[in-house]
């Protein structure tokens, strides 16, 4: 039998990491990171990253794993993912999967849907068009993928109509299919989402922000723009790292850059609750404080 897990799941600064620490603390357990960006090395402020002191408390798994300019993938998370978990496992500790990346999450507890191979032929075409012809072509013929995709994440993009070229079906109809096809999770899992009320959830996302200016971000973006990490490499186009290159590069302003930010990051947080809301075995709550932990707790420690 696969072990049981609790994931936490939920938009950008709902409290999903105090969560897992509160958790894993009071069972002895581990955290892996469902997080697209805690994986890359020389990120940590911007992608709020749990700090050295809290990793020692409790393990965490997933995190610093690659190189900014390295690719990660949905498939590579998912091996890696069940590798950790088995580990842990092994080890006789209750498994916590938290983060906010919706795709990650779903590829672990319903398995990915690969599409046909990739073909460097249409690949080649599509990477000749401007992006905002890619994106505008996606909103046609996929708007539903389109809706879930980062307006400057064009592998994705390119990914999306890849797929449609070659099977003529949008791929979120063979999502779709797929997750039908795979209703069984594969693991046991409970799921908690949480979701604060939005000014809630907004003003802490503005506090956020501002304490990851306080604690340096732009002196982390510095650094990797020293080492000649910048977009249009995709870990660089992240929220928070993106709007301070424009600003490093004279492109905006600084506090121009830091209100975008914010702004980006709430929009970042209403994509992530549409894209878990059609699950309905998701169960929600207004934040971790609202989160009956002996009841987690509980279910982890079975048996």
């Amino acid at each position: 039998m696969p072990p049981r897990l609790v994931v936490i799941v939920g938009p950008t600064g709902a409290g999903k990491t105090q969560l897992a620490l509160a958790l894993a603390a009071r069972v002895g357990g581990e955290v892996v990171s469902a997080d697209s960006q805690q994986v890359y090395r020389g990120m940590d402020i911007g992608t709020g990253k749990v700090s050295a002191a809290e990793r020692a408390r409790v393990a965490h798994h997933l995190i610093d794993i690659v190189a900014p300019d390295e690719d990660m993938t949905a498939a590579r998370f998912v091996e890696l993912a069940d590798r950790a978990i088995a580990s842990i496992a092994e080890r006789g500790k209750p498994v916590i999967v938290c983060g906010g990346t919706g795709l990650y999450v779903r590829a672990l507890l319903l398995g990915l849907f690969e599409g046909p191979p990739a073909s460097a032929e249409v690949r080649a075409e599509l990477a000749a068009h401007p992006l905002p012809e890619l994106r505008a072509e996606l909103e046609r013929v996929d708007p539903a993928i389109a809706a879930k995709i980062d307006r400057r994440d064009r592998k994705r993009m390119i990914r999306a109509l890849e797929v449609y070229r070659l099977t003529g079906a949008p791929m979120s109809a063979h999502q779709a299919r797929h997750d039908h096809k795979q209703l069984a999770s594969r693991y046991v899992a409970r799921v908690v989402g949480l979701a604060p009320p939005r000014d809630e959830l907004y003003a802490a996302i503005d506090r956020r922000v501002d304490q990851m200016i306080e604690q340096g971000l732009e002196a982390e973006v510095a650094a990797l723009r020293a080492r000649g990490f910048a977009p249009p490499l995709r870990s660089q186009q992240a929220i928070g790292y993106a709007e301070l290159h424009a600003a490093a590069a004279g492109e905006v302003d600084r506090a121009r850059a830091i209100e975008l930010i914010k702004r980006n990051s709430r929009h970042y947080a209403r994509r992530q609750l549409s894209w878990y809301r059609p699950d309905a075995t998701i169960a929600w709550c207004d934040g971790p404080d609202h989160v009956d932990l002996a009841d987690l707790a509980q279910y982890l420690l079975e048996r």
